[in-house]
Order: structure tokens, then sequence, then C-alpha cells
């Protein structure tokens, strides 16, 4: 298992692939736009405020995909001793906080004209504000105790402490009486939203996943040169 760790063998890998997820993230990127600018119709009630979702919802999508896996990598890593799982949760969080704002923001944009207010104390909405406070004090760990081994047992403690808030961000909607409307989408059952705005949706979703994706990689490739730099064999 240590040997498929090897900084040389990932990296001859990794610093291939960029090129690669930037042409296909390109492609789907403008599929997406037409699609949830100019194909998508506008929403009956919003009008074409509607089309910051296709912005909104990926970002937090992407922002709860990606604070998932790091909180698997970290406890996995931790239990199993795999150093190279953080380095992949470390280079995983930048993009994720990043995504975290941008929900942040597109939902204050979003708001405005739906709720009269640029922000409201909302359930969701204060979530994912403390889900952005997890990401930040998860960098900042990093910044502090990067060289020290006790990194590792305070960063896996945060994810499992910032994980508890994802069912909350999920299920807050269902929980309380927010200004946010139920979940439109269901994977177990019929989802409400119209196939014609689904689809763009879905596809900047993925968008912004091979964004995410690209970020992590060119990140990584730093981590493993610095690695390797210090003459470290594996991981």
């Amino acid at each position: 298992m240590y040997k498929f760790f090897e900084p040389n063998k990932i990296f001859s890998i990794t610093s291939r692939a960029p090129k690669y997820v930037l042409i296909l993230f390109v492609i789907v990127l403008t599929i997406g736009l037409i699609e949830s600018l100019i194909l998508s119709p506008e929403d009956y009630k919003q009008g074409h405020s509607v089309r910051i979702m296709y912005v909104h919802v990926p970002a937090a999508w992407t922002t709860l995909g990606i604070f998932s896996t790091i909180t698997l990598l970290s406890i996995f890593g931790y239990i199993f001793k795999l150093k190279n799982f953080f380095l992949i949760s470390k280079s995983l969080a930048p993009s994720g906080f990043i995504f975290n704002l941008i929900a942040l923001v597109t939902g204050s944009l979003w708001g405005k004209p739906t709720w009269g207010t640029w922000w409201a104390w909302d359930a969701r909405i204060t979530s994912m504000l403390i889900l952005a406070l997890f990401y930040l004090i998860y960098l900042l760990a990093w910044r502090i105790y990067e060289n020290k081994e006790q990194v590792y047992k305070i960063t896996s403690i945060i994810t499992i402490f910032g994980i508890i808030n994802v069912p909350i961000i999920k299920y807050s909607v269902d929980w309380w009486n927010t200004l946010h409307q139920p979940a439109s989408i269901n994977i177990l059952s019929k989802s409400s939203i119209h196939s014609s705005m689904l689809f763009p949706l879905i596809i900047m979703t993925a968008a912004f996943a091979l964004f995410s994706l690209l970020i992590f990689l060119m990140k990584y490739n730093t981590e493993l040169i610095k690695i390797k730099n210090k003459g470290l064999d594996r991981l």
C-alpha cells in the first residue's frame, strides 16, 4: 500500500491530469452556461433572477461534497496512519471554502429580489455560514501546525465537529420554518423541479465539480513537489 502512495508515482499521474480536466471543464461549462442562461426558461414568479440558482445550488452542493470527503479522508487517514489522505484533504479544502463563499454571496444576491433582503438569519443561511467558519478554522490549522505531527489530530477533530453541520444544512428546511423553500430535488422520490431547469443544474454542477478537481490537482501537485524537495520517499 505504501508503494502506491510514493510521491513520484502519484505525481507522474496528477501532473498530466490538469490539462485534460481543464479542457473538459471548459466544454462542460460552455454547455452549462448556454443551457442555464439561454435555453432554460425564466421562473413565472422570480423571472430571470432564478438563473442565480445555476451558480448558487452547484456551489452549495460542491461545498458539502468536499467537506464530507475531507472528513472521511481525515478519519481514515488518522486511523490507518496514511498521511497522503491528509494531504488530499488539505488540497481539497481551499476550493471547498471558495465555493462556500460563492454559495453565501449568490444566496444573498438571490435573496434580495426574492425575499426583499440581502441577508436573514435563516436556518440554512446560518448553518452555511458556520460551515464556512469550519473551513476557515481547518485551513488556519494547517497554517499554524503545517510541519508538526499534531496537525493530523487537530484537523481530524475539526472535520468531525464540522460534519455534524452538514445534515443540519441539508434538513434545516424540513426541521424549521425557514425562508428557503423545501428541497426541489429528491433522489428517493419524484423531484418537483422541471426537467428544463434540472438538466442545466446538473450540467453546471458537473462543471463546478471539474473546476474543484482542477484546483485540487494544482494544489496537490504543489504539495507533492514540496515533499519531493524535502527528500521524503513516501506519505
